[in-house]
């Protein structure tokens, strides 16, 4: 295997546990990236960029810019947008998300805060209708949707994964307050100012950038801890069953839409369809803890304490394993293993992963076009992630 990239000295070890995934987890193309205090350590690539390429196929190789759809992990950049709206003085997130967006208390939801929201506290997880991709992508028609849903439980009183609804809960919120969709403030408001491969919309022009996902192999070296994890009966059987919040809440676009459509990739949804480099994911993450190459800092202190501060935790109603969340990040947990406590971020279904710390000063990014089963912790980026703790 051809890895390519960069490394600094002290982070070999990052790089072997990279060329290990390919040759013992069965990864077909991948990337990672690491930043320290705003320098990047880490910046690697290799093999094909589609996941079903492969040596003798004539497929593309991966390249210093390809890019991919890194799924949920799109949320850890979406979370920002609130954040810094807050930042700004343009969101209260204590006042009830119908202050903005008053159609939204229907159905008894007049009480929701935004940080309940952000903190998936709202109850919304799940559409009494699903969507079909057509409706998913259209803002009008999706934002009045999950406005008109009544909750699945008290809002306040649990959380629960919002695996799609977050898309159209933050995208309503957010064109309410700005008069902006969520792409083009992402765009630019985050990614133009830092010189990020980042789109959640991904433009016509940049197309070609983007690698097919798939599914790979589930391979593991005979060690490896991930053989030992095994999901418990409760949460195999909630995947299973058609009316369980689980599976209603990642089925609620139907059917299931290809993720290698050029109309996914273009939809502005920000709970799931971004499109990043690794490279790109690492330096946002780097601009939350700090300045990255003279550039701008995203993140005061007081906002990046909100990043950090717990929201929610314990038994995940969508889940069902016990899971933590700040104001829309992931925060480090047995469920969702990052690089230490006060990590922060987001996995992305399958594979892809994103995060800050700020207290090493590494942020993290990882992307792959190989689809595996795991929702939450991947073993490919644990590896990974392993690797960055024992280079420190």
């Amino acid at each position: 295997m051809d890895v390519r990239g960069t490394v600094a000295a002290g982070f070999e070890p990052v790089r072997d546990a990279f060329l290990n995934n390919f040759e013992q987890r069965g990864e077909r193309g991948a990337a990672v990236a690491v930043y320290r205090d705003g320098t990047k350590v880490v910046d690697l690539w290799a093999g094909t960029r589609d996941a079903d390429g492969g040596e003798g196929t004539g497929d593309a190789p991966w390249a210093v810019d390809t890019a991919q759809v890194v799924r949920s992990a799109t949320k850890g950049v979406a979370a920002a947008v609130p954040l810094l709206l807050h930042q700004r003085g343009q969101l209260d997130l204590d006042a009830p998300v119908a202050t903005y967006w008053p159609e939204f208390k229907a159905a008894g939801k007049d009480r929701v805060t935004v940080r309940q929201m952000l903190a998936h506290r709202a109850g919304v997880p799940v559409l009494d209708r699903p969507l079909t991709l057509a409706e998913a992508v259209d803002l009008e028609t999706a934002t009045a949707a999950i406005a008109a849903q009544a909750p699945a439980w008290e809002p306040g009183t649990a959380h629960g994964y919002h695996a799609h609804t977050f898309s159209w809960l933050l995208a309503g919120l957010v064109h309410r307050v700005t008069g902006r969709t969520i792409g083009r403030w992402v765009a630019e408001e985050i990614a133009r100012p830092l010189g990020l491969d980042l789109w959640i919309g991904l433009p016509a022009e940049e197309a070609h950038r983007a690698g097919r996902l798939g599914p790979v192999e589930e391979r593991e070296p005979a060690d490896s801890p991930a053989l030992k994890l095994r999901p418990k009966p409760a949460v195999t059987a909630a995947y299973q069953d058609p009316q369980s919040l689980t599976r209603r809440a990642f089925g609620v676009i139907d059917p299931r839409p290809d993720e290698n459509d050029p109309v996914y990739r273009a939809a502005e949804l920000p709970g799931s369809a971004g499109v990043a480099t690794a490279r790109a994911l690492a330096r946002f993450y780097a601009a939350t803890l700090g300045p990255v190459d003279g550039g701008p800092r995203l993140f005061a202190p007081a906002t990046l304490t909100l990043a950090r501060t717990e929201e929610s935790a314990g038994p995940d109603r969508v889940l069902v394993v016990g899971t933590r969340f700040g104001l829309g990040h992931m925060l480090h947990g047995p469920a969702s293993p990052l690089l230490g406590p006060s990590s922060f971020g987001h996995p992305g279904r399958g594979g892809s992963l994103g995060l800050a710390d700020p207290d090493t000063g590494i942020a993290f990014g990882y992307v792959t076009n190989g689809m595996r089963r795991t929702v939450t912790a991947d073993p490919r980026a644990q590896a990974l992630l392993k690797a960055v703790r024992a280079s420190l």
